[in-house]
């Protein structure tokens, strides 16, 4: 008889109190066990939190970055047993009942990474145009540097099996985190998958965090994460090669 999967669906937090507990509600309906990392919330996310008896809440007592949250998730995932967790933020951009289906897709991928452009949706929002062009661009070089095949580098909603996790080391605690991630999957040679979900826009204002709100600032910082980590593996002797044709990646490319 085959074992069933236990899986985490976990969810990085910071200062969504109008969100929190409708998005809640929906995702406990579709995961049995639930993760909030709470990255240091100040607004009366942390009471609405406590007040709860049906997910697990980490709370980070100041505000460490998105990358610390879902490495904190990460962690968690790994000591509790899980054979993989799904992540997905707590905006309303993410639909929950979609959890399922990146469960299911998981199981032949190591990563299945939330596409926003793979398909269209009917009422797909439009994207603020800088957003869209950093993506993109963005996406396009971690393709033609990696040989991977992406249409949206940025997407947090994912599923990771837990043998992937064990190949990670991150160390940016930002919005960069996931250009970590990517570098070290592809020199992992980690099989990855794309799922299509719909473009949702519910907050146009989000900060990316001082300067990086400047978008030519915010590029050349992706930009710079890419190198680094491609910089760094490879003089830890680390071999990242191209997956596509299998030639060795350890060019520094100026931002």
């Amino acid at each position: 008889m085959t074992r069933r999967e236990k899986w985490l669906a976990a969810l990085p937090v910071y200062n969504e109190v109008d969100y929190v507990s409708e998005i809640l509600d929906q995702v406990v309906q579709y995961a049995s066990n639930v993760l909030v990392v709470d990255d240091g919330s100040t607004d009366g996310t942390d009471k609405l939190l406590a007040a709860r008896d049906d997910v697990t809440v980490i709370r980070h007592e100041q505000n460490r970055g998105y990358g610390a949250a879902l490495q904190t998730a990460f962690d968690y995932t790994l000591a509790n047993g899980f054979d993989g967790v799904v992540t997905l933020d707590c905006d309303g951009q993410h639909q929950p009942k979609r959890i399922p289906a990146f469960i299911d897709m998981a199981r032949s991928a190591d990563i299945v990474s939330g596409s926003r452009y793979l398909h269209h949706f009917e009422g797909d929002d439009a994207p603020p145009e800088e957003r869209m062009f950093i993506n993109r661009r963005i996406t396009a070089d971690l393709n033609r540097r990696l040989g991977l095949q992406l249409t949206d580098a940025f997407c947090g909603f994912k599923a990771y099996r837990s043998e992937a996790l064990q190949h990670f080391v991150i160390t940016d605690t930002g919005y960069a985190m996931p250009l970590q991630l990517w570098v070290q999957a592809a020199e992992a040679g980690l099989r990855i998958a794309e799922m299509a979900v719909p473009l949702i826009y519910l907050d146009l204002q989000r900060s990316f965090g001082g300067a990086l709100d400047h978008a030519e600032t915010r590029l050349k910082h992706y930009n710079q994460v890419i190198d680094d980590e491609i910089a760094r593996l490879c003089a830890s002797g680390r071999h990242v090669t191209h997956a596509a044709s299998g030639d060795l990646v350890c060019v520094h490319e100026a931002g």
